[in-house]
């Protein structure tokens, strides 16, 4: 009889490893994409939303929920609530915060000629005139001040060519905090000063908090004993500077990380105002760790240790913290940080069904020694089932940003795991340029785009390619923005590495590129300033329009109409250059779409293009 049973349990177990199933373009558009919203009031409930996308009817539909933080008990909450629940009520009550868009200045054609209404003129007179994906129509985001007693409104900024982004009451709603960079045009797009300012009601008065830090100054927040923190850059033009926290503590500016060297994404404050939880990146992972900002000498504390990203911090309860995490086989889910155990324990379950029919990836982090003698990360994951025997199709993915970190991520279009469950060996380095190894490494990318860090890909890619279960001869490069880019350089300069190319949204010809972008502060930083000024090794050495005779390998150039950080121009010339020379290419071209991919069918569309590519060529 035990024979018997050991015989069922054998087989039950082997036709539940026969009911799992690789990761699919199509499975991947099924998942639900959870994302916190805040704690309810007492703290008892977390709200979230979960965006499901609908493939035939082209569009992502969102739920909204609750979920009770002791018992996992889920409860659908209307919109009109979490509406309500973000509101930025003063603590008193009496006040409500918001934005709102506003003309200031005039651009359209009917604007100024009123005969003219079906006119789709506009008329620019400087650099501010469209941003990502959108024109600029001369509106601006207003702050907006509601007195909930007598219904008078107060908008801050009035009549002003500036938009509000973050803001936060003070504990005793006499005053608060918003940010704004107070400049225009040329001035506005080659630089990143943005400042915090202090409006108090009684007086109707306004002061810069920050008038003498130059970068970025973001997300200001006051804990509950009215101190100010918030998140700042030093260098004004350069957007991936490393982010401190700053607190603003008896009338003095101090920086509690400026002998930590690495970078803050987000924070928050402790609800007993002593301590400060905040989210920085690790090598080949993203952690959670705590500060104490009164302490003699505050030294950074790491809550969360292994494999994976913490991607935000939700709030503090009597539970634990409440944040959300991933890795690179499973989307985002809530998650609580209980601190007795210093463990994180599962609280939203929204994909786990979907996820224990998939078979699951493996993620290799290995050291190598660059051409220069520096260490560095290099991620290789692995094709379920990977077996060491066998030979693998191997794809180089070179990362976008420049400055974006290479980890855990779970991205509904450059997704690792569903490469790897497609055979692929995908080999991800930390490149120069990619924050959680310092700011030395930081920065290395800036002005050097063709240099070092493309040399860091060969490097990588030839590391791991001494090893038994890569096929040499099915090697592959892809990426997007910086990382086409690279991939547009290394077409030019590879020497034979690479059997098959794929760029989405690459800069192709740095000249073009840098009279194209619509943020100028970018271009001036990483390509080391504009195209006319003699001496800069970008527009010669590490420009891929002067390697492009070399091309000899096919490649696939997506790139998307909206795109204005990296204009359609810059897809269009690789796509011509490659035909003109004769190399195998295709163009897939999106008329409706940005710097990224957000429709359902059109990612769909993505990624099949993506794996039918490597299908032909690799």
């Amino acid at each position: 009889m035990k024979k018997c049973i050991l015989l069922f349990t054998f087989m039950a177990f082997h036709f539940s490893m026969a009911q799992k199933s690789s990761l699919t373009p199509e499975k991947l558009w099924e998942l639900g994409r959870v994302s916190p919203i805040k704690l309810t009031q007492d703290k008892q409930s977390v709200l979230y939303t979960v965006a499901s996308p609908d493939v035939a009817a082209n569009k992502i539909n969102s739920k909204h929920y609750s979920i009770q933080i002791k018992t996992g008990e889920v409860n659908m909450v209307n919109k009109d609530f979490i509406d309500r629940v973000k509101e930025k009520i003063s603590p008193d009550g009496n006040y409500k915060l918001y934005t709102k868009s506003v003309k200031v200045n005039q651009v359209k054609a009917s604007e100024f000629y009123e005969d003219l209404p079906e006119s789709t003129g506009r008329i620019y007179t400087d650099l501010q005139h469209r941003h990502w994906d959108k024109w600029l129509d001369g509106d601006f985001e207003h702050l907006i001040i509601l007195n909930l007693k007598t219904g008078e409104e107060i908008e801050l900024l009035k009549d002003k060519p500036f938009s509000v982004t973050h803001y936060d009451w003070a504990p005793d709603s006499k005053s608060l905090v918003y940010v704004t960079k107070q400049k225009v045009g040329k001035e506005y797009m080659t630089s990143t000063d943005s400042d915090i300012f202090k409006y108090t009601i009684a007086s109707n008065t306004t002061e810069n908090l920050t008038p003498h830090m130059m970068g970025y100054d973001t997300y200001p927040a006051y804990s509950k004993n009215g101190v100010l923190a918030w998140l700042s850059m030093a260098e004004d033009g350069y957007e991936a500077d490393v982010n401190d926290i700053f607190i603003l503590h008896k009338n003095q500016k101090i920086n509690i990380t400026e002998k930590w060297d690495n970078t803050i994404f987000s924070f928050l404050w402790s609800d007993d105002g002593q301590k400060i939880y905040y989210i920085s990146p690790t090598p080949g992972a993203q952690h959670l760790f705590v500060i104490e900002p009164f302490s003699k000498n505050p030294k950074p504390k790491q809550l969360t240790e292994g494999v994976f990203n913490i991607n935000s911090i939700v709030g503090e309860t009597a539970e634990g913290l409440i944040l959300s995490k991933n890795d690179i086989n499973h989307a985002p889910e809530i998650f609580v940080f209980d601190f007795k155990s210093n463990k994180l324990r599962q609280l939203t379950t929204v994909n786990d069904e979907f996820y224990q029919n998939i078979e699951k990836s493996k993620v290799e982090q290995r050291w190598v020694k660059t051409h220069d003698g520096k260490e560095m990360l290099v991620n290789i994951f692995f094709p379920p089932n990977f077996d060491k025997n066998k030979k693998y199709p191997t794809l180089l993915y070179c990362q976008g940003g420049p400055q974006s970190p290479v980890n855990q991520f779970y991205s509904f279009r450059w997704n690792f795991a569903l490469m790897a469950a497609q055979g692929y060996i995908v080999v991800a380095p930390n490149r120069r340029g990619l924050p959680g190894f310092g700011k030395e490494w930081n920065e290395a990318i800036s002005g050097d785009w063709g240099g070092k860090a493309v040399q860091d890909y060969l490097t990588a890619i030839d590391e791991v390619a001494k090893e038994p279960w890569v096929d040499n001869e099915r090697i592959g490069a892809v990426g997007a923005s910086y990382g086409g880019y690279s991939v547009y350089q290394l077409a030019g300069i590879h020497e034979g590495r690479f059997k098959t190319f794929i760029s989405h949204c690459g800069a192709f010809n740095l000249e073009s590129m840098y009279g194209t972008t619509e943020e100028m502060f970018f271009v001036n930083k990483d390509l080391g300033g504009p195209y006319w000024e003699q001496g800069n090794p970008t527009y010669s050495e590490f420009n891929p329009i002067n390697f492009v005779q070399n091309w000899d390998t096919p490649i696939l150039i997506i790139h998307n109409e909206l795109d204005y950080r990296v204009p359609i121009s810059q897809g269009l010339e690789a796509f011509t250059a490659a035909k003109m020379l004769g190399v195998k290419t295709k163009l897939l071209y999106f008329s409706d779409e940005n710097h990224w991919v957000t429709k359902p069918q059109n990612g769909i569309m993505w990624q099949r293009s993506f794996f039918d590519w490597l299908k032909e060529t690799l």
